[in-house]
């Protein structure tokens, strides 16, 4: 004789919620791992090139995406020829989780985490 199934247990499903933003400038520019490489390196580079009107730029990371955001700032430094000053800080964001339960009777479960961000900040360095 088999023995009862136990009661089932409440399926959640796991939203990710986005990270709080400061307020966004058009010299902001958020690196992420789902855009091309060559698309957000091309867009830095409009940004700080002739007639765009920015003599700095602002580039974010987040998690996975520090080593990507370091990249493109090493990269726009190359290709610069000296003409670009790099200033990088790091911090901490707070992220939140919540699971939302699949069915009606049960109250959301919200979970924090902290995860590490970096902000290059890459100016035009005028000549004297």
């Amino acid at each position: 004789m088999s023995e009862p199934a136990p009661p089932s247990e409440t399926e959640y499903a796991l939203r990710r919620r986005l990270p709080r933003r400061l307020p966004r400038r058009r010299s902001d520019i958020y690196v992420n791992m789902k855009t091309d490489f060559k698309a957000q390196l091309s867009r830095c580079q409009k940004l700080l090139g002739p007639g765009s009107g920015y003599s700095e730029i602002c580039i974010h990371g987040l998690g996975l995406a520090i080593n990507r955001a370091i990249n493109i700032a090493l990269q726009l430094e190359a290709a610069g020829g000296g003409s670009l000053l790099l200033a990088a800080n790091t911090s901490t964001v707070e992220l939140a989780d919540v699971a939302e339960p699949e069915g009606d009777n049960d109250e959301p479960l919200a979970r924090t985490r902290n995860n590490s961000a970096i902000h290059i900040r890459v100016c035009r360095v005028t000549p004297e």
